[in-house]
């Protein structure tokens, strides 16, 4: 955990679910990664061991389920659209029907097996 200033460290981007394992699993496959450690009981909450620079990501299990829009998102880039939204969708990902062209790139909307949204993105 690297001090980002006044004592305040960043941690990791936590993403309510209802089922952190699975998700947990669903996202590790997506990203190429593995499990790093899990809490509580059920378990509570799981990370997953983090890429690169991303920092870690961590699914915690909530009571209630996901009612609206994300108002944070993850960005994906992606060689070639089609070939990386046809293989998240084998995973268990399923398309919005949104894709979208501007600024120079190009996007393709999915929700994870939770239906949390997330894009892929092509320049």
């Amino acid at each position: 955990m690297a001090t980002v200033s006044d004592g305040v460290a960043f941690d990791a981007v936590a993403i309510d679910c209802s089922d952190p394992l699975a998700l947990s699993g669903f996202w590790a496959q997506v990203l190429g990664t593995e499990i790093e450690g899990t809490g509580g009981d059920g378990p509570q909450y799981v990370d997953l061991k983090p890429v690169g620079s991303v920092p870690t990501l961590r699914f915690q299990r909530v009571p209630e389920l996901k009612a609206s829009k994300n108002r944070l998102h993850l960005d994906l880039m992606a060689e070639d659209l089609e070939e990386a939204a046809a293989r998240v969708e084998s995973l268990g990902a399923r398309r919005t029907g949104e894709s979208h062209a501007e600024f120079g790139l190009e996007w393709i909307i999915l929700r994870d097996p939770e239906g949390n949204e997330f894009f892929l993105i092509h320049d």
